[in-house]
């Protein structure tokens, strides 16, 4: 099956004016402080890697389709909220959703290029500040069941990255002939999106990533905790967090009065946010990747030990 082309994706840089730029990251008032160039940073294949496999909001279009029962269109209609998702090592995306959904209803019977999807990432910084929304990313491709062989080892990858909650209803998906939920339609479904298209627009800026690229990334290995981490330094190490300031330099100055908060964590280093009338983003690298949280817990009192020299 070759890949699909030219499924719409929302562009980073599409408005109602051709000549003007916007920002997914815009929020109407003020866009999106970008970084400096110079600091390390995942790979667009990575970010969007690691927003597939977190807990970020996920929304599930599909253009054009319509609801075989009705003859509605589904976006009209909604496509229901994947509670669980995943990336197998081909790259496709796994998705568990209802089986009352119409993302369900319409991919029942979709074979190879019949059903095209898009899927929506929006990443929401776990902490109050300007600009809250950090990125979004895009996946579109073609929809299809999971069926036969490849169930079981669809399940044990969402089980991996979803242990528990989301996956209540997994075991009745993997049955042989689900349970008819209302309506006589299976209460879960695992769908798989073999993707042919992405594009992410985040703190980094915006770029579309290969398929291939995708499969080959993992996920940043601080993702699962960076939201708890985030909120952590802002609630108790706040003053120590502001103190980073002694390491901007020439731009000390510029971050006075105004208000710090840590804004995003990864294993290369800490992004803090400046919030006045100014805003601006400064990145805080760590001497070495870091792999799991008893580094980080070193990386950061570095950091804090820097600062305060």
């Amino acid at each position: 099956m070759s890949r699909p082309h030219g499924i719409p994706l929302p562009s980073a840089h599409r408005s109602s004016d051709e000549n003007t730029s916007t920002s997914a990251c815009d929020d109407g008032r003020q866009s999106q402080p970008r970084p400096r160039e110079g600091a390390r940073q995942l790979t667009g294949a990575e970010r969007v890697r690691t927003l597939v496999e977190s807990n970020a909001s996920v929304s599930l279009t599909l253009p054009g389709a319509r609801d075989a029962q009705g003859g509605h269109e589904l976006e009209e209609l909604g496509t229901g909220v994947p509670v669980a998702r995943t990336v197998t090592p081909d790259g496709d995306v796994i998705l568990l959703v209802s089986g009352e959904s119409a993302a369900a209803r319409a991919a029942a019977h979709a074979q190879d290029d019949d059903l095209t999807a898009v899927i929506e990432i929006t990443d929401v910084a776990p902490v109050s500040v300007p600009h809250r929304i950090r990125g979004r990313a895009w996946l579109a491709g073609w929809l299809t069941p999971v069926r036969g062989d490849d169930r079981v080892p669809a399940a044990l990858l969402l089980a991996e990255r979803h242990p528990v909650g989301e996956l209540l209803g997994l075991g009745e998906a993997l049955t042989e002939e689900p349970l008819p939920g209302r309506y006589g339609r299976p209460a879960w479904q695992m769908l798989r999106l073999e993707v042919g298209e992405i594009g992410v627009d985040d703190l980094w800026g915006a770029e579309s990533v290969h398929p291939d690229e995708l499969a080959a990334a993992e996920p940043d290995p601080l993702a699962a905790h960076e939201a708890e981490l985030l909120q952590h330094l802002a609630a108790c190490h706040g003053e120590q967090v502001r103190e980073l300031c002694a390491l901007l330099g020439a731009r000390e100055a510029a971050a006075a009065g105004q208000r710090v908060v840590p804004l995003a964590l990864d294993r290369f280093g800490l992004r803090v946010r400046f919030a006045g009338e100014r805003p601006f983003d400064a990145r805080f690298d760590f001497v070495e990747p870091v792999r799991d949280v008893c580094g980080l817990r070193r990386a950061m009192r570095s950091l804090f030990e820097a600062a305060g020299h």
